[in-house]
């Protein structure tokens, strides 16, 4: 009778057909699509934070305002027939970077300006009343002052009001409707605007 000889280690087949022992055996994992696009996924959500991170500690990223053309949309609205209030030119380094204009039986119209200092002025033209001008615009519990006078303008006097906040307003009735101009620019510039106001043709 033969002697047994020596125990083996059971073996699996590789991927190339060696045999390799059970306790051996190569490593495998998955290669598939999900597995691709959800690293991609990763990549991207990575770069777009070090984009946005980058973004966040630039100084360089102040948006300069664009100026509008507003003495242009007069023009066009008096060819329609319309009578606008409009200053006549801004003071050096003002700029106007806004226009809004509402045609129809009760044409609406407002000009937003902002100063060389970058405060804001806003004038609005509208078949509305005083009240509903400063609610709108500068604050519904806003405190009336002296009227102040302005020769040359538009009209010869002003009402005058402020809020809390420290805005300024200065409204008159031109025609069938209310003009007011407001902001957060100082009195003097407000009074500024007032003097150069104008419906002279272009």
């Amino acid at each position: 009778m033969s002697e047994p000889g020596p125990e083996t280690e059971p073996t699996t087949p590789s991927a190339d057909g060696a045999s390799a022992p059970a306790g051996q055996r190569p490593g495998r994992y998955p290669r598939t699509t999900n597995g691709l696009i959800g690293a991609l996924v990763v990549t991207l959500l990575v770069i777009g934070a070090f984009v946005a991170l980058r973004a966040l500690n630039r100084d360089d990223l102040e948006v300069k305002p664009t100026a509008v053309d507003y003495l242009g949309l007069v023009k066009d609205a008096q060819a329609g027939g319309v009578e606008l209030v409009y200053p006549t030119d801004l003071p050096q380094g003002w700029i106007a970077d806004s226009v809004q204009y509402v045609p129809g039986d009760r044409p609406a119209w407002g000009i937003g300006m902002l100063t060389d200092a970058g405060k804001y002025v806003g004038l609005r033209q509208e078949d509305v009343s005083v009240d509903d001008l400063l609610a709108t615009y500068v604050d519904e519990n806003a405190t009336e002052g002296d009227p102040i006078s302005v020769s040359g303008s538009v009209a010869p006097e002003w009402r005058s009001f402020s809020d809390e906040g420290g805005d300024h307003a200065y409204a008159a009735e031109v025609g069938e409707d209310t003009v007011l101009v407001y902001g957060s620019a100082d009195v003097q510039d407000l009074r500024t605007v007032l003097d150069a106001l104008s419906t002279d043709p272009r």
